[in-house]
């Protein structure tokens, strides 16, 4: 991982010293690596493996096969300086015991369904309402809550030089947490080269269903704190307002002139407490936003959602995808309960989480893109975190 030079064993225990304080600096011509360690075992006695991905440029992500979980991400500020930057536990039992989804890879039905009902080829389908009258993040043991199988895990390409990659697999049964359906998922975490954590899902069923897939991690660019002075941008003309219990009405609201315009750069707290029915209702942001379709990235098939910048650290996040929606989430559930990673309480808006996926309550409202997947397709959705700093 990092270069030797002259000064010997001093550089390395300095290294190392740096590294356990989880703020260090990573040799820009490192080794790409992919690393495997058992991480504890569930409450039923399934063994939990953790793995962790490595870039030539020192970005690493640790992925537990407990809920598809990243439980560390680092990145680079302006200095070179590498932090872990987003929310978590240093112990599968954190995982286990209490957490509000936490990095985790949500299924199948990421967001909400209003009352934890749907109706499909004239068959109306009963969830369970894990969320006040609703049903939210595929019920009381989604996805995130399953040990998921190792397909593959090595670099993507031949030899010392290519990309780490994770691939795993899980096969959710007909009837599971009330959803129609034999569906086969695999998850497929790259690091690249461009310093990003890329996610492809991949699912297909052998009845019809519903499937709504994304990625739950709370980021804190500054590694700590509040989020409130991290400045987002994201690339939407619209969002889909909601009614007291977070379902969408079902119209689509444009966001101009509203707490919700994010077209240009904000602060994230610069105007989260205005006197707004929306913010009042999710006590913050926690909606979902319509992703412009004229925003193109140099990825195929890809658009950019989103991007923020912290400015104590440099760094930026960009947010690209191939779905239709967005949700940003500004933290406003946790409460200081929390005690995560290295006894670091997790308070009031301490992360933010962007969800690339299609839009909530979808099998509720014809108007919004449809979420139905039928045997012979395949469902699809390409999420990348992409860092940099400035």
């Amino acid at each position: 991982m990092f270069k030797k030079d002259s000064v010997g064993i001093l550089t390395i225990a300095l290294l190392t010293a740096l590294m356990l304080s989880s703020l260090y600096v990573v040799a820009a011509d490192g080794q790409p690596s992919v690393h495997e360690e058992a991480f504890g075992k569930t409450a039923q006695g399934i063994p939990v493996e953790r793995y962790t991905l490595r870039n030539r440029r020192g970005l690493e992500a640790r992925i537990m096969t407990y809920g598809g979980i990243v439980t560390s991400l680092t990145a680079p500020d302006r200095k070179g300086h590498y932090a872990d930057i987003v929310l978590g536990y240093d112990t599968l039992n954190g995982y286990l015991k209490d957490s509000p989804y936490f990095g985790a890879l949500i299924g199948r039905y990421g967001n909400r369904i209003a009352m934890g009902r749907f109706t499909l080829d004239g068959r109306t389908y009963s969830l369970a309402t894990n969320n006040g009258p609703n049903a939210l993040h595929g019920g009381m043991k989604g996805f995130d809550k399953v040990v998921w199988k190792v397909l593959k895990a090595g670099l993507k390409a031949e030899g010392d030089l290519g990309e780490p990659q994770l691939t795993l697999i899980y096969q959710s049964a007909d009837g599971e947490e009330g959803y129609p359906g034999n569906l086969d998922v695999t998850a497929v975490y790259t690091l690249t080269d461009d310093n990003a954590l890329k996610l492809e899902y991949r699912a297909t069923t052998d009845r019809a269903t519903i499937v709504n897939l994304t990625q739950h991690s709370y980021f804190n660019l500054r590694g700590h704190g509040d989020i409130l002075g991290h400045e987002i941008r994201i690339n939407a003309s619209r969002f889909t307002p909601v009614d007291a219990t977070l379902i969408p009405t079902g119209k689509l609201h444009a966001v101009a002139g509203t707490p919700f315009d994010f077209r240009n750069a904000f602060p994230i707290g610069a105007r989260i407490d205005a006197d707004d029915e929306q913010l009042q209702f999710g006590k913050g942001y926690d909606h979902n936003w319509i992703i412009d379709s004229g925003v193109s990235a140099k990825d195929s098939g890809l658009r950019v959602a989103a991007t923020v910048y912290e400015p104590e650290t440099g760094r930026r996040l960009e947010v690209l995808s191939d779905q239709p929606g967005l949700q940003f989430y500004s933290g406003n559930f946790l409460d200081g309960s929390i005690k995560g990673k290295g006894g670091q309480v997790y308070a009031f808006r301490n992360g933010f989480c962007l969800e690339p996926q299609h839009f909530p309550d979808s099998p509720n409202h014809p108007n919004f893109p449809s979420v139905v997947l039928k045997p012979g397709e395949t469902y699809r959705n390409t999420i990348v975190y992409r860092f940099s700093a400035r």
